[in-house]
């Protein structure tokens, strides 16, 4: 297997110049590059190019506006999702103390999925030893009052979203009827619930990890109503749910109304600021701030 040739940053300059992209500043390009990575921007460009070929008037300056936007977009996304993830682990742990106390969820006889739950357990367990040093709350529960079974509402602060994601698809079905309820999910609320959930912790992956959201399409499509997919961008006659949008609609089911507004008018101002980046390539529709 052939390798490929190192590259200086002038060498990489040279031949994004050969290729028709436009670079008056040569030395903020070369700045750029060097902290962000020539192969990793390369996917930034490709609505700008055909194969190896720049568009006519395609600048440098408008791969770092697309570069830029995606950055802000993600961050803009990772905060609601938070929002999301932490009224989920709350719920869930009320609903389940609720049930069965405070440490029940130490018995595994309340989960479907056995390996699954112990799996869950024994990573959260490795969270609790590697953040007792640091974290107020479980020197409380375990220093100061000698109890290594924190209960639940403490203990899911050491669950990521896949793990709370996971421990609600595996636990009894009225435990996940009533987060759901609370949600406003009704009709196949649980089965909703688990769905969006997957796809959230797709998304928050993505975005905690930098990973581009422009122009990507997504194999696992965001499971949506009838109203909701007739919402979605048509392109040459085929309704687009594998862009970003259709899992922008399952966060406005999530979010209180306020949050979803806040987070609609944070991209509608990033927009304002990065005009040339069309929210297009996110499978967003033309008038969407007016639909939702």
């Amino acid at each position: 297997m052939g390798s490929k040739e190192f590259k200086t940053i002038e060498e990489q300059i040279g031949i994004l110049k050969r290729r028709g992209l436009d670079i008056p500043d040569e030395k903020r390009a070369s700045e750029f590059l060097l902290r962000n990575n020539y192969y990793r921007i390369s996917g930034y460009s490709l609505t700008l190019r055909s194969h190896d070929v720049f568009n006519q008037g395609a600048t440098f300056q408008n791969i770092v506006d697309i570069y830029d936007f995606d950055h802000a977009l993600r961050h803009i996304l990772l905060r609601y999702i938070e929002l999301i993830e932490v009224a989920v682990k709350s719920l869930y742990s009320y609903e389940f103390t609720k049930c069965y106390g405070a440490t029940d969820y130490l018995d595994s006889a309340h989960f479907s999925d056995q390996v699954k739950y112990r799996e869950i357990i024994a990573k959260a367990e490795k969270q609790k030893a590697a953040r007792l040093p640091h974290e107020p709350y479980l020197k409380h529960f375990i220093e100061d009052l000698h109890q290594n079974q924190i209960p639940l509402w403490a203990y899911v602060d050491l669950l990521t979203i896949s793990d709370i994601s996971f421990l609600y698809s595996i636990s009894e079905l009225k435990i996940q009827n009533a987060v759901a309820d609370s949600f406003g999910l009704r009709k196949k609320g649980a089965d909703l619930l688990k769905s969006f959930m997957h796809s959230l912790t797709i998304i928050r992956n993505l975005c905690a990890h930098g990973r581009r959201l422009f122009n990507r399409l997504f194999e696992q499509k965001p499971r949506l109503n009838k109203k909701e997919l007739s919402l979605l961008r048509v392109k040459d006659g085929v309704i687009d749910n594998a862009h970003l949008f259709g899992f922008v609609l399952i966060m406005k089911r999530l979010l209180k109304p306020e949050e979803f507004d806040s987070m609609k008018n944070e991209i509608i101002s990033l927009s304002e600021k990065l005009p040339f980046v069309s929210l297009r390539y996110y499978g967003f529709c033309d008038n969407w701030h007016e639909i939702l």
